[in-house]
C-alpha cells in the first residue's frame, strides 16, 4: 500500500473532516478512524498554526448518529455531534443482515432497502450544513437491477439520481456490477474501485508459495460479465486469462432466472496449473463452485475463489463440502460487507482488509488531492509482486 505520507497533502482541507460510519459499517469505520487518527497525529502539515487547521488532529473524526426506530417499523435519523462546514463522508453496507429491529413485536432483519433508507435518513438530518456529502457505499444499492430488460425499474438509476438531489457530491462504490450505470448522474462524482491489489496481497497470504508464471497460474472469469476484471488482473500478472459462459435454458425460469444448462470453457489448457477464479460477487455460491469443479475435471492444481462481496446468501454448507471434496483450495473476499463470524473461522477462508485503502482515499479527498494514482494500483502490485521476487 502506498504510504500515506507520500502524497501532497499540504493543501488546505475542503472542510473539517467528519466520518459517519452507520451501524451497518460500524466496524469498518473504526478501522478507517484510526488509520487516520495515526496519520494526522504524525503529520507535520506545511500551514499547521493556521486557523483553519485547530482541528486537523483529532482523537477521532467519527460522529456520533443514531436511527432509532418505532415500534411501527418507522425511523428517523439523528446526528448527536455538529456537522457545520464539514466535509462528511458516510459508510453504509446494505447488505449487512445481521442488523435487526422490531416490526410489531416481530424481530425483522434489516434488507438493503432498510439500509438505503436509513442513509438518506442521515443525509436529511445534516439538512444543508455540511460543506460536501460524500457516500462511500461498497456494495453499491441495487446494482444487480442496472438495465432494463423489458417492463421493469431500473432501480439503482433511480437511487443514485435520488442522493443527486439530496445533495450528495461524490458516490464512491467497490466493484460495481456495471460501471456504465454512473450515466444516470453523468455530472456528479461516481468512482468504482477494484480491490486487485488487495486481492493479490490475500493470494500471497493464502499461499506463500504461489509462483506467478504462464506456465503455473491462470486467471479465470466464471462469466462473461466478470471478463474485464479478470483481464485486468492476468494482464498485470502476466498470466493466460480463459473464461466460462453460462448457457441457459431459455424455455424455464426459475426463482425469476433462467436455469444454467452449463458452463462452456474458453482458454487454454489449464492442466497443472494454480486457477484464480475472480468474481465481483458470490450470491449463492452455486455458479462459483460449478465453474471450480469444471476446471477439477480439466486436471487444474490450487483453485483460488476471490470475490469482491461474499454474500454466501444460501448458508457455508456446500462451501465446507466442495473444500472437503478438494474442489477449491481456498476462498478469498473483502470487509467492505458483512462477514459472520462463522465465515472467519473457516480453515479455507482469507480474508482482505480495506480499511487503509479507504482511509487513503478519505484523507486524499478531503484534501482535494487526485485520487487517480489511488484507483490505479499497477505500480502498488509491481512492486508488491518485486518484494516476493515475482517480477
Amino acid at each position: 500500500m502506498q504510504s500515506a505520507f507520500e502524497r501532497n497533502l499540504e493543501t488546505i482541507p475542503v472542510g473539517e473532516l467528519g466520518i459517519i460510519a452507520l451501524e451497518s459499517c460500524e466496524t469498518l469505520g473504526k478501522k478507517i478512524d484510526a488509520h487516520i487518527v495515526e496519520w494526522r497525529r504524525e503529520r507535520e502539515h506545511e500551514h499547521k498554526g493556521n486557523p483553519l487547521l485547530q482541528t486537523y488532529s483529532r482523537d477521532t473524526y467519527l460522529i456520533d448518529t443514531r436511527v432509532p426506530r418505532f415500534g411501527s417499523g418507522e425511523a428517523k435519523g439523528l446526528i448527536n455531534d455538529s456537522v457545520r462546514g464539514d466535509d462528511l463522508f458516510i459508510l453504509v453496507d446494505v447488505c449487512n443482515y445481521s442488523l435487526t429491529y422490531s416490526l410489531f413485536g416481530h424481530t425483522n432483519h434489516m434488507s438493503p432497502d432498510d439500509h438505503f433508507q436509513d442513509l438518506k435518513r442521515i443525509i436529511a438530518a445534516v439538512g444543508g450544513k455540511a460543506r460536501r456529502i460524500n457516500v462511500i457505499m461498497p456494495y453499491l444499492y441495487e446494482s444487480r437491477q442496472h438495465k432494463r430488460n423489458g417492463r421493469e425499474s431500473l432501480d439503482c438509476a433511480l437511487a443514485l439520481q435520488e442522493l443527486e438531489k439530496m445533495g450528495v457530491d461524490n458516490i464512491l462504490t467497490f466493484d460495481a456490477h456495471d460501471p456504465r450505470v454512473q450515466n444516470a448522474i453523468p455530472l456528479h462524482g461516481f468512482e468504482t474501485i477494484q480491490p486487485v491489489y488487495q486481492f493479490i496481497k490475500g493470494l500471497f497470504r493464502a499461499a506463500p508459495d504461489l509462483e506467478i508464471s504462464p506456465e503455473r497460474l491462470m486467471i479465470i472469469s466464471p462469466d462473461e460479465g466478470a471478463a474485464g476484471r479478470a483481464i485486468y488482473m492476468a494482464n498485470v500478472l502476466g498470466v493466460d486469462m480463459g473464461m466460462f459462459y453460462k448457457r441457459r435454458d431459455y424455455t424455464h425460469i426459475v426463482n425469476g432466472r433462467n436455469p444454467i444448462v452449463a458452463h462452456e470453457f474458453l482458454g487454454a489448457d489449464v492442466t497443472g496449473k494454480d486457477v484464480v477464479i475472480l468474481d465481483d460477487m458470490i450470491s449463492s455460491g452455486d455458479s462459483m463452485l460449478e465453474v471450480a469443479l469444471e476446471l477439477k475435471e480439466r486436471k487444474a492444481d490450487r483453485i483460488f475463489l476471490c470475490s469482491t462481496f461474499g454474500l454466501f446468501t444460501n448458508g457455508l454448507e456446500k462451501f465446507d463440502k466442495a473444500y472437503m471434496q478438494g474442489q477449491f483450495y481456498a476462498l478469498l473476499t473483502t470487509n467492505l460487507v458483512y462477514q459472520s463470524p462463522e465465515l472467519l473461522q473457516k480453515p479455507y477462508y482469507t480474508g482482505c482488509d480495506l480499511s487503509k485503502y479507504i482511509a487513503l482515499l478519505i484523507d486524499t479527498l478531503n484534501h482535494d488531492g487526485s485520487v487517480s494514482d489511488l484507483l490505479n494500483p499497477t505500480a502498488r502490485i509491481n512492486n508488491f509482486l518485486k518484494k516476493k521476487k515475482q517480477r
